[in-house]
């Protein structure tokens, strides 16, 4: 493959010996359209190369911050993620998506510098924390423990209108709060509810970037979006006090 000359203009280090593949990887397989971006990044396009990098670099600085100490290292995992692109792509071989191959090679990249900088959590302890299955999603306070009204709600939830969390986030105030509440998530439920709620992702993409089934990925997304709800239920009372 004929290098491409935008790599060097934005520092990307010294490019290093990597075997990229598609394991792990297995989302909807890759559409017409990836094929050609591939062809043409193939024979050396840059535009395409760029068009790429423009699209996809915030939302992987995102991704890889969650797994490494400051969003310098986390620059440093994308540019690294982004070489991995350029040296894998005569291994692609269309079984995933092209958004999903390269945030797959992302997640792994930045697992593998999170270990280094003693940041990550062992699996074990992630599967204990999150994926127990008698963990509530909800607060069992919530319910009625006993008598008639048993496993009603103690308090309905607000109804989806003015007074919900959703709406409230649009000021500042709000946005600030849902970020540090998604930020206070463990590890695995924070990837998830990033990359559902924020990116946009498919369930299909998210289970073949995380290796999930997409049993578990429900799972843990209700879990999320629960424990970002539960955090915001002060603020919301606070807003309705104000009123």
């Amino acid at each position: 493959m004929r290098p491409i000359a935008s790599v060097d203009t934005v520092a990307w280090g010294t490019p290093q010996s990597l075997s990229v593949g598609e394991s792990g990887a297995q989302g909807s397989q890759a559409s017409s359209e990836d094929l050609r971006l591939v062809e043409r990044l193939r024979s050396g396009d840059e535009q395409v190369f760029t068009d790429l990098v423009n699209r996809y670099h915030g939302s992987l600085v995102r991704l890889a911050s969650m797994h490494v100490s400051d969003r310098s290292i986390a620059e440093e995992v994308v540019q690294d993620t982004w070489m991995a692109v350029l040296e894998g792509l005569d291994r692609f071989e269309g079984r995933s998506s092209l958004k999903t191959w390269i945030f797959s090679i992302l997640t792994n990249k930045a697992k593998t510098r999170g270990v280094r900088e003693s940041r990550s959590i062992p699996a074990s302890a992630l599967m204990r924390d999150e994926d127990e299955a008698d963990e509530p999603a909800v607060d069992p306070s919530w319910w009625q423990r006993s008598g008639h009204w048993k496993d009603y709600w103690t308090n309905y939830p607000q109804s989806w209108d003015e007074g919900t969390p959703e709406k409230a986030l649009l000021d500042k105030e709000g946005a600030t709060l849902l970020t540090e509440a998604i930020g206070a998530l463990p590890p695995r439920l924070k990837q998830i509810i990033v990359l559902r709620d924020i990116e946009g992702l498919e369930a299909e993409e998210v289970c073949a970037i995380l290796a999930v089934s997409d049993a578990n990925q429900r799972v843990l997304l209700h879990r999320a979006r629960a424990r970002v709800r539960t955090m915001l239920e002060g603020y919301m009372e606070k807003r309705v006090k104000r009123a």
